[in-house]
């Protein structure tokens, strides 16, 4: 791993969502450096996930500078950004506000290339950074969005965790239009890359799927993917431009809970295992930087290593899972009218720890 530190820039704005901001920077930094922001999942930090994703290592091989925001507890008690607090998700407001005040700040600071800005992130941090691609799409040219869910959809934590269930969703039209009244006055959209896993009870699968119906309405394109391929034995599928430009891409990892898909059996992985990181002999981080034009297929190559594909396994729900498949099965009907002996109280106390753990309650 890489052994240079992340540095936390402090005074870098107004900073309404009061984020911490961290930076890593690779040793040769070339004039017009392109920028990667990476949000972090509930209960990390900008370090943890650094350390899973491999992002900085890769930026030291590749030459790129990256950006970590960093939620505080005084915010979400697990350290989930906000995508679903409506002061939060905003142009020119909230934590969304802060974010692009330290792009800002860095690129003045450091010559950054403000043509190839680019963000990923997982879960809730996945969410924002869909949050970003709405309200700021001229100034990225590339999102990655993992385990994460559609912009818009969700105003406060009931609907929230509706949504992370796949319930009660909006219409395509109506996501779609989410997306159109915020973005549609502020230039070129970005294109977007969609990772999910097949066996995600955490955000369920669905969420990828309106990802790409939502993006495809602003980007004019049909809902019938130009390419369908099978890599190390994950689906992904692939929307072009009217130019034949890969604008969306939504890669469906098989046999994957909530996390980060990463390959540690090559010889030179990126990242390290850890919780929310998994192995599934895909590696998202050199996949995402190479659609960006940041790595290339030896860079794909050398963090994946040769794949040899094992049985199908459903992975048992551990952690955050565990607590919202427990809350859901309190949560049905039947049980939540005392015809199995649990009052309401009790039953919504399992909720609301569900909500808390999933950092969808403060």
């Amino acid at each position: 791993m890489n052994s240079r530190q992340l540095i936390e820039l402090r005074n870098f704005g107004s900073n309404p969502g009061s984020l911490k901001c961290w930076l890593y920077l690779p040793t040769i930094l070339a004039p017009t450096t392109p920028l990667v922001v990476v949000l972090h999942g509930c209960t990390q930090n900008a370090a943890t996930y650094d350390h899973g994703s491999g992002w900085s290592k890769l930026a030291e091989e590749k030459g790129f500078a990256v950006l970590f925001p960093e939620q505080q507890r005084v915010n979400n008690v697990n350290l989930c950004f906000n995508w679903f607090e409506p002061g939060d998700i905003r142009r020119d407001a909230g934590e969304a506000l802060s974010i692009r005040e330290m792009i800002g700040h860095i690129v003045e600071a450091h010559g950054i290339d403000d043509g190839r800005i680019f963000i990923t992130g997982l879960s809730a941090g996945g969410a924002m950074a869909n949050v970003m691609l709405a309200t700021y799409p001229e100034l990225f040219a590339g999102g990655a969005i993992i385990g994460g869910l559609p912009y818009g959809t969700a105003s406060g934590v009931g609907q929230a965790f509706e949504r992370m269930q796949g319930q009660n969703s909006p219409s395509v039209s109506q996501m779609q239009s989410a997306l159109t009244t915020v973005a549609s006055s502020w230039g070129p959209h970005p294109s977007v890359s969609v990772w999910h896993g097949t066996h995600d009870q955490t955000v369920k699968p669905v969420n990828a799927e309106q990802i790409v119906h939502q993006w495809a309405g602003v980007h004019r394109i049909s809902d019938t993917p130009d390419l369908i391929e099978s890599i190390n034995g994950h689906g992904r599928k692939v929307w072009l431009d009217g130019n034949g430009n890969e604008v969306i891409e939504v890669n469906i990892i098989r046999g994957m809970a909530h996390g980060v898909p990463q390959s540690f059996a090559a010889k030179a992985p990126l990242g390290k295992p850890g919780p929310f990181v998994l192995e599934t002999g895909i590696s998202s981080t050199a996949r995402i930087a190479r659609f960006w034009g940041l790595a290339d297929d030896a860079d794909v190559s050398m963090a994946e290593g040769a794949y040899e594909p094992g049985p199908e396994r459903t992975t048992a729900p551990s952690g955050i899972e565990a607590v919202i498949a427990k809350a859901m099965a309190y949560a049905k009907p039947s049980l939540a009218q005392n015809a199995a002996g649990r009052d309401e109280q009790g039953v919504g106390k399992v909720i609301n720890d569900a909500l808390r753990a999933a950092g969808l309650m403060r």
